[in-house]
């Protein structure tokens, strides 16, 4: 499968076909085609995580034989080294491994990516390509989002059974799925911007999937615009990165020319910052984050699918994926403040503070996405390359759990999201959804020893914590700890007002049936299982797990002249047992102040925001959610559709209009004066002034011809002795 990846994305785009064509005249309307595609997708795609992780046990230690998989035709710095005329990578060695502090023989190692492309097109004697890239960390999302789009394929034919567009949704959920695929697999930036923008479009159609009601629409119009704007960012960082790299769009070269200094570090600045504006809004990051709430609109499985492994992780995959151009172009190794890590640390404290105040459980979620997208973006930026990805994997599991659980609790409450007016006590009569839902809220506050403990606790040791590793980045720590008790906190709230104290609502609810518990099981086991897969080296007490230590990164991270090593500051974070239980304490805290409250132990606290002015300013600013909305909505499309719509018609009608009917007035007197003057004036009086002359002449002429030979014999005469006394006076002269 590793020579042959290609074939998983291509089976979802045929599910989409046939879906789309004979679905409707197939038993179950088409889902047994999209669940049997995506089922093949994910064994193909274990199969191929298998072969990699067998493959990554194979030491290369030459970065010629490294990139001995990468087809020279794809790649330059592949071609150099299958030539000799490649200098061998620095910092790998074991200066490195000293440099980081352990005795690991893998630190000596070479990453061997394979890259196969084919001749996509030709512009001006620029051959450009279409290929797969295959490292550990595409061959980590092909099983992430595999699995992630079997479960919601699954729950969806429990969820949006008779749905008058039922064939049409399953036939996107496997288009939705393909163009991430074809994305995570891209062997270039051109191909990366189709698969970025495949993803996009299918976010529209799936988010405005009711289209009928207005808001939905409303929602995927604001998903797809609000795209647009950073979409200009990546355009315009693919194109700068291109010239700069010396008319290079696959990016094991573009990495490579960022790493070894062949770009300045003027042009990998300005490349990067336009990059983090795409990473903005298709990850959700503050200040561009206000689609991704709205996008609840659409059917809760697709939520799950957008929040958990699609679109809004493409943002992190890019940056992952060019990491060495923002690595170099910020300065992340031995820095303390770079603006991918301020964007991201921002937002996990910002999204956080708005989960407090929603009553919408699925928008509760959408938020704590936003700051969980905003953990990964400071991971990368604090240089925890290895624990944003780490955090992507973790996440994805508990987080679709989180929006299936919510699916769940609607689905049996006659499709009520109102978590505070229309749930409670659900525990007692949903207590399959109760445990899994609350297993992953346990796993997303970090609580020891789920999988979001050691995830979050990963990124938190990146951050420079109290042992220094790839700078002192103290900022993104205070931010990230405040956003971690803040993320326990809303996420208990969800828990009492949705499965505690008494049924609110209206009707009867009941437990969920198979096709939709079932899904929620196996998530909620990954979201105690999923963080073993990268333990630490060392944990408490000096105590280490062996070879189980550090399989994630040792698998999933890139090692190559492709990638940042130790010659350009990039170093790894070990376990921090103090920060460790700083972060954990955090988040038990987070669950105890809430509890207690709702319990009523804590009643100074009631009414406090009605209470207490500069609280009560606070909740408003939270409840409109820091007036960006208003901002975007009631400010700037206001002032274009009215003020700036209004001025711009006036200047038409009379600026431009006046110019264009001036010059043609101008045209039409002109016309007339020429017409008049010089036309009639003129040139026909001139023309019949010759012709009058030239008919009194003819007339006179005329006279002159009598039939007469003496008269004819006189003019002649006449004639002739003019010419002589003429040619006399000539010559004399």
């Amino acid at each position: 499968m590793l020579q042959h990846v290609w074939i998983i994305p291509a089976l979802m785009a045929l599910s989409f076909v046939l879906t789309l064509t004979i679905g409707k005249r197939t038993p179950g309307r088409g889902h047994f085609i999209g669940i049997g595609f995506v089922s093949i997708a994910f064994v193909l795609s274990a199969v191929t995580g298998v072969q990699w992780i067998q493959r990554s046990g194979d030491h290369v230690e030459t970065q010629a034989a490294a990139l001995a998989d990468v087809n020279p035709t794809c790649s330059k710095t592949a071609g150099a080294a299958q030539h000799g005329e490649l200098a061998e990578a620095e910092g790998h060695g074991e200066e490195a491994a000293a440099a980081e502090g352990g005795e690991s023989a893998e630190a000596e190692h070479f990453s061997r990516p394979i890259v196969q492309c084919l001749h996509w097109y030709t512009s001006d004697s620029i051959d450009v390509t279409v290929g797969t890239y295959l490292d550990g960390q595409s061959a980590l999302m092909l099983v992430v989002v595999t699995f992630i789009s079997l479960l919601v394929h699954v729950f969806s034919t429990d969820y949006v059974a008779g749905d008058r567009r039922y064939t049409h949704y399953f036939g996107f959920l496997s288009l939705f799925t393909a163009s991430m695929l074809f994305f995570v697999l891209s062997e270039n930036t051109l191909q990366m911007i189709v698969g970025w923008e495949l993803v996009g479009v299918c976010s529209f159609a799936l988010i405005g999937h009711w289209w009928e009601e207005k808001p939905n629409s409303d929602a995927a119009l604001k998903a797809f615009l609000t795209n647009r704007v950073g979409d200009m960012g990546l355009m315009i960082g693919v194109i700068i990165l291109y010239f700069v790299s010396g008319n290079r769009f696959n990016m094991i070269d573009i990495n490579t020319a960022a790493n070894d200094g062949s770009i300045s570090h003027k042009m990998l600045l300005i490349s990067a910052c336009c990059l983090i504006a795409a990473v903005m809004s298709k990850s959700g990051q503050f200040i561009l984050h206000t689609w991704l709430p709205d996008a609840m609109a659409g059917p809760t499985p697709v939520s799950a699918l957008i929040h958990a492994a699609t679109m809004v992780v493409a943002g992190i995959y890019m940056v992952a994926r060019l990491y060495p151009v923002f690595f170099n172009g910020l300065s992340i190794g031995g820095s303390s403040v770079n603006l991918l890590a301020i964007v991201g640390s921002v937002t996990a404290l910002f999204g956080a503070l708005l989960g407090f105040v929603q009553k919408d459980i699925k928008k509760t979620l959408a938020y704590s996405t936003v700051s969980q997208l905003g953990f990964m973006v400071a991971a990368l930026g604090v240089g925890a390359w290895t624990a944003a990805l780490f955090h992507l994997f973790t996440h994805a599991m508990f987080k679709a759990c989180l929006f299936l659980g919510a699916g769940s609790l609607s689905h049996a409450n006659h499709h009520s999201f109102n978590m505070v007016d229309d749930m409670g006590g659900l525990r007692k009569v949903m207590p399959k959804t109760f445990w899994t839902y609350v297993i992953a809220a346990l796993s997303l506050c970090g609580i020891f020893p789920l999988a979001g403990f050691w995830s979050k606790d990963e990124i938190l040791a990146g951050t420079g914590g109290w042992n220094v590793a790839n700078g002192a980045y103290t900022f993104s720590l205070i931010m990230l700890l405040l956003a971690a008790f803040c993320t326990a906190a809303y996420m208990t709230r969800t828990v009492w007002y949705a499965f505690f104290g008494e049924y609110r609502g209206h009707h009867h609810p009941h437990e969920s049936g198979h096709r939709i518990t079932i899904p929620l099981m196996l998530l909620s086991g990954m979201a105690v299982i999923a963080g073993f897969a990268n333990l630490p080296e060392h944990f408490w007490f000096g105590s280490g797990f062996g070879s189980l230590a550090l399989k994630f990164e040792h698998i999933v991270e890139p090692v190559g002249i492709f990638f940042p090593g130790h010659a350009q500051g990039y170093t790894h974070a070990g376990f921090n047992g103090k920060l460790a239980l700083v972060a954990t304490l955090a988040g038990v805290l987070g669950i105890v102040l809430p509890a207690a409250f709702y319990l009523g132990k804590l009643p100074f606290l009631e009414g406090l925001a009605s209470r207490n002015k500069v609280m009560g300013f606070l909740k408003r600013i939270l409840e409109n959610k820091y007036y960006l909305d208003w901002l975007y909505t009631d400010v700037i499309v206001h002032f274009v559709k009215l003020p700036l719509a209004k001025a711009t018609y006036w200047f038409n009608q009379n600026a431009l209009d006046g110019v264009v009917n001036g010059a043609g007035r101008t045209a039409v007197n002109t016309g007339r004066w020429v017409y008049s003057r010089i036309d009639q004036g003129a040139v026909d009086r001139t023309v019949n002034g010759i012709g009058q002359v030239a008919g009194a002449t003819g007339g006179e002429l005329r006279r002159a011809q009598t039939g007469r030979v003496q008269q004819y014999a006189a003019l002649f005469f006449a004639a002739a002795a003019l010419l002589a006394g003429v040619i006399v006076v000539v010559v004399g002269s």
